[in-house]
């Protein structure tokens, strides 16, 4: 194996860097957008490259892995399909076994990327286990946490950290790798992975992700923090499982200095593996999470105590371009010992964190018993407001600034309705009572046009292709009336992907009247207080609001002022409210994006993307279901919109 080194410079620490373009070759076979494409590693090499990073460390060639490297973690089945699914053989069948499989696509460069992924992994994880690196990473693709030994899914053909864990343990016993530490910090649960050494004391599996009461994709209960591991592995398997998104650094580093840099320290691995995900970053279309740069840097640079600074990181997840580039260089720079990235830890934790790690603490106790003491009133006392104060698109852009936390304070305090003097956050809400009384319309022009997905804000639930179910309104009861209306506004579709369905654009209305289009509309008859529910649930994720996001006085403005802007919502999508004229003496509102948004998508700088077929599929029924269009219609009403010029 050819080793190359940069340009004769001394290295303080040897440090691998692995990457290899054939791994691009796994892409979507009609060149349709995804999340999971070649363009992820791209730019990652792009940006280590700018800054100097591969002259600085020793640049490893990829190498394939074997078949039976494969084998000591997956089926022979498993691997047969994945080793010929890029055949010629396959070309008529490919889509139809794709189809069939959780969120994965197949071509016929995937096989030749699987294989890569998998042994690249092995072969940085080998040079640091033999101590030639004093660590390594390894930028990989397809990933692999979520690759089940029998079969591919979430994005992953094979699970690349678990074949190179096992191939330390299994096949290189001489080199004196007894216990393996895999941190798997990708946003979702590495499933996988975790199945894979359920019963094995050598490999201790730590995994923090969104879980949400298992509404959270891989949506099991596998991730939950009560899964500790099976018989002579009983204890060896740690979750903690958010409650909520929004998650940050804060978080995480308690996470790091109260469950996992304990244990660690007890159980004194020979070398770490991390299961490097960025879609925890700040500004991840599927994570919803708010790591930074330095949040990274600083989980890595403590671990970095542990195994002699052993330390393999094989890349996961991360959808982000700009975030996963950063991220990475973030860490390649704590692996060098480089000055570290600027940042800063001030922020607290959420109530909910603090919550999630006293249960995981009590639950491992017994296998831990670092972890048996409580936690000081003093330290879980400090933290942030619940996270739905916390404003949020459904998915944030790279550029998107987070909040400080005093800001956020101000938005909702300024909102509050005092009475006579008190108002405490978390109390009754008078304003639901007041706004009961009030009726509107709420014209859609998206998926809410089919009534069963409309519904699920107002009941709570989810229907076929959404990723996560809805809270549901305070008030359930159906609307009062529903009618069908056209008006004269540029339906469009843009953002790359969304929390509720995935990779695609999302409809817009252009705010702005133009006879030259005719968009249809969905009129449902609610009260003031559902509309709030439904403008919550549509930008924040969240049940409920100490005051109206929009009250009587919003209103009685919106007819003069056409359109409302909702600071309290400014990043999410659709915090537009825009008045369309009355029905029945009763105002119609709807909800949509600003113009400076629209001039965007215009510029391109907010990207338009055809909607994926899940949402497509809710537009087309609630057109069809509407009587307002037959399907054919629907489909080209649908494909003119995603094809229009704005």
């Amino acid at each position: 194996m050819e080793v190359k080194s940069g340009e004769g410079r001394t290295i303080k620490r040897r440090v691998g860097l692995l990457y290899d373009e054939r791994m691009c070759k796994h892409n979507t076979p009609d060149g349709d957008y995804h999340p999971e494409n070649p363009n992820r590693i791209k730019a990652i090499w792009n940006k280590l490259q700018a800054a100097g990073i591969p002259r600085r460390c020793v640049v490893l060639n990829s190498k394939e892995a074997k078949d039976k490297n494969l084998l000591s973690v997956h089926t022979e089945n498993h691997v047969n399909l994945i080793k010929n699914i890029s055949s010629k053989q396959f070309d008529s069948r490919r889509d139809r076994i794709a189809s069939k499989l959780n969120s994965i696509y197949l071509n016929e460069g995937s096989s030749e990327a699987a294989y890569l992924a998998a042994g690249s992994v092995i072969e940085v994880a080998e040079r640091v286990a033999e101590g030639e690196l004093n660590s390594a990473f390894a930028i990989v693709r397809p990933p692999g946490h979520h690759a089940e030994p029998d079969e591919a899914m979430g994005f992953c053909l094979y699970n690349n950290v678990a074949v190179a864990a096992s191939f330390l343990l299994n096949e290189r016993p001489e080199l004196g790798i007894n216990k393996i530490l895999i941190v798997d910090w990708d946003v979702h649960h590495g499933n996988s992975t975790q199945k894979m050494f359920w019963k094995d004391p050598r490999v201790l599996f730590f995994s923090v992700h969104r879980h949400e009461f298992g509404t959270f994709y891989p949506a099991n209960d596998d991730g939950f923090y009560t899964m500790i591991g099976e018989g002579p592995g009983l204890g060896y398997n740690i979750n903690v499982p958010w409650e909520n998104g929004r998650c940050g650094d804060a978080d995480y580093l308690a996470v790091w200095d109260h469950i996992l840099l304990p244990v660690a320290k007890d159980f004194g691995p020979d070398i770490i593996i991390i299961s490097a995900g960025f879609d925890a970053a700040a500004g991840d279309p599927l994570g919803g999470c708010r790591v930074t740069p330095y949040g990274y840097s600083v989980m890595l640079k403590k671990l970095m105590d542990f195994a002699q600074g052993k330390i393999v990181l094989a890349l996961e997840g991360g959808y982000n371009l700009g975030s996963i580039s950063n991220s990475v260089l973030a860490c390649m720079n704590v692996l060098l010992e480089d000055k570290p990235v600027a940042g800063s830890s001030e922020a607290y934790p959420f109530e909910s964190t603090w919550r999630v790690i006293q249960a995981v603490r009590k639950k491992l106790s017994a296998f831990w018993p670092t972890l048996a003491d409580e936690l000081p009133t003093k330290l879980t006392s400090l933290k942030a407001p619940p996270a739905h104060m916390i404003s949020s698109s459904d998915s944030e852009d790279e550029d998107t600034k987070v909040e400080t936390l005093e800001a956020v304070l101000q938005v909702a305090l300024s909102k509050l309705k005092v009475d006579d003097g008190h108002a405490e956050l978390g109390m009754a809400t008078p304003w639901r009572s007041e706004l009961s009384k009030v009726d509107v319309f709420y014209a859609s022009f998206g998926s809410n046009m089919w009534k069963s997905r409309f519904l699920c804000y107002i009941e709570g639930g989810q229907v076929e292709g959404m990723q996560k179910p809805c809270s549901g309104s305070k008030d359930r009861n159906p609307p009062k009336e529903i009618l069908w209306k056209t008006f004269p506004h540029h339906l469009f579709f843009g953002h790359d992907s969304s929390h509720t369905w995935g990779p695609g654009g999302v409809a817009f209305l252009n705010p702005e009247c133009d006879c030259r289009h005719k968009a249809y509309l969905c009129l449902y008859r609610i009260t003031l207080e559902q509309f709030n529910d439904v403008l919550l649930q549509e930008n924040v994720y969240s049940d409920d609001v100490s005051s109206p996001l929009f009250d009587t006085n919003d209103l009685n403005s919106v007819a003069n002022k056409k359109a409302v802007s909702l600071e309290a919502l400014k990043n999410g999508w659709y915090h537009n409210v825009v008045y369309l004229g009355k029905e029945h003496g009763i105002p119609i509102l709807t909800m949509t994006c600003s113009l400076s948004a629209v001039g965007k998508f215009k510029s391109g700088e907010f990207p338009l993307r055809a909607p994926a077929p899940p949402y497509t599929n809710t537009l087309i029924k609630g057109l069809v279901e509407g009587k307002q269009l037959s399907e054919e219609e629907a489909k080209a009403y649908i494909h003119e919109a995603s094809t229009k010029r704005l």
